[in-house]
C-alpha cells in the first residue's frame, strides 16, 4: 500500500458521541494519549456524530505536524441538513438531529463528501479514504464511486483508496473487481470469529491489499477481562451462544495470564494480511487501556491453548 500505517490506530467513532455524549476536552485528550502512545493512524467519518467525529479529531489534531500522521475518512453518506429535531440515537449517536443521511456512492458525491470532509477536518487532504458500508450499493459504489476514488489517488489527492464494512463477502469482490489499495474489516476477523480467514485474507494478501481490522471488540463483547451480562454484539444484545462462546474465550485467556482485551487487540496481527488494528476510545483512560493491551506480550501458549479448545480455526496462521 502507497501508505504507511501505525500497527495500532485511533478509531474516532467514540468521540462522535457514540452512545453517550463525550466532552470536547475528553476527545481531545483521549486523541492527545493516542499520540503519546505512539500512535499515528487516525480513522473517522461523516457518519460518526454527524460530522462531529471528523470535526474533534481535526480540532485535535491541528496543532501536530500534518505530515506526521495518516488520517482516514470515508464517503458514501452525504449529510443534508435536516429541521426535523431530536436527535440521531436511533443511528447511535448522542447529538442533536440537525442533519440527515443520504446514501451516494456516485463520482459527485464521492467528491462533495469529501470536500466537506475536509472543511470538518480542518486539513487540506487527508492519506486513505473508503466507501463506507456500501452493502446495498455495489452497482454504483463499483461503477461510480471507486473510480472517482482512482482518479483522485491519480491526481494525489488522497494516498490510498479502499472500502470499510462489516462483512467480507463484498470486499472480497472489490479486492477482485477493481483497484482498492485497502479494506478496514470491521469485527469478521476477531479473537471471537475467523470465517474471514479461509478465503477473504488470502486474497488480499495475493493481490496485496492490505486489511485493517477495525471492531476487534465486536462491538464491546471483548472489551473487558469478564464478559458482562447485557454485553453488546454487531450493535445490539449479544445473543446467549455468543456471550458463552465470549466466555470460554476469556477463561482461557485468564488461566495463562491475558486480559480478554488485550488478546482481542492482538490477536488480528497474527495474519500477514493485516497491516494494524484500529481500537476505538473515547477517553484518555480508555485510549491508556488499549495501548496497555497493545504493548503487553502475549505468551504463545495462548493461541495453541484456544486452538486446542476449538475457539479458534485451523486456519488461523502465524500463532
Amino acid at each position: 500500500m502507497r501508505v504507511s500505517l501505525t500497527r495500532l490506530g485511533f478509531g474516532a467513532a467514540p468521540i462522535g458521541n457514540l452512545y453517550q455524549e463525550v466532552s470536547d476536552e475528553q476527545a481531545h485528550t483521549a486523541v492527545d494519549v493516542a499520540w503519546d502512545n505512539g500512535v499515528r493512524y487516525f480513522d473517522t467519518a461523516p457518519h460518526y456524530g454527524l460530522g462531529l467525529s471528523e470535526q474533534r479529531l481535526g480540532e485535535a489534531l491541528a496543532a501536530r505536524p500534518r505530515s506526521e500522521f495518516v488520517l482516514s475518512t470515508k464517503v458514501g453518506r452525504l449529510l443534508e441538513p435536516s429541521d426535523a429535531g431530536g436527535d440521531d440515537l436511533a443511528n447511535g449517536f448522542a447529538v442533536p438531529a440537525s442533519h440527515r443521511r443520504v446514501w451516494d456512492f456516485s463520482a459527485d458525491g464521492v467528491k462533495r463528501s469529501l470536500e466537506s470532509s475536509l472543511d470538518r477536518l480542518g486539513t487540506d487532504h487527508v492519506d486513505v479514504v473508503y466507501l463506507h458500508d456500501p452493502d446495498g450499493h455495489w452497482e454504483q459504489a463499483s461503477r461510480e464511486g471507486i473510480p472517482a476514488l482512482v482518479g483522485l489517488r491519480e491526481q494525489g489527492v488522497v494516498g490510498a483508496i479502499g472500502v470499510g464494512m462489516n462483512q467480507w463477502e463484498m470486499p472480497a469482490r472489490f479486492v477482485r473487481e477493481t483497484d482498492v489499495d485497502v479494506v478496514m474489516l470491521a469485527g469478521r476477523y476477531t479473537l471471537l470469529e475467523q470465517d474471514s480467514v479461509e478465503e477473504f485474507l488470502p486474497l488480499c494478501l495475493e493481490r496485496g491489499v492490505a486489511v485493517v481490522a477495525a471492531g476487534v471488540f465486536n462491538s464491546g463483547l471483548l472489551a473487558q477481562a469478564a464478559v458482562p451480562d447485557g454485553a453488546m454484539y454487531d450493535y445490539a444484545a449479544a445473543p446467549p451462544e455468543v456471550v458463552d462462546r465470549a466466555r470460554r474465550i476469556a477463561a482461557v485467556c485468564e488461566g495463562v495470564g491475558v486480559a480478554l482485551p488485550q488478546a482481542a487487540i492482538q490477536f488480528p496481527l497474527g495474519h500477514p494480511a493485516v497491516v494494524g488494528v484500529v481500537v476505538g476510545s473515547r477517553t484518555a483512560g480508555q485510549m491508556e487501556a488499549n495501548a496497555g493491551h497493545f504493548a503487553a506480550p502475549v505468551p504463545v501458549g495462548l493461541w495453541g491453548a484456544l486452538r486446542a479448545e476449538g475457539l479458534l480455526r485451523s486456519e488461523v496462521p502465524g500463532l
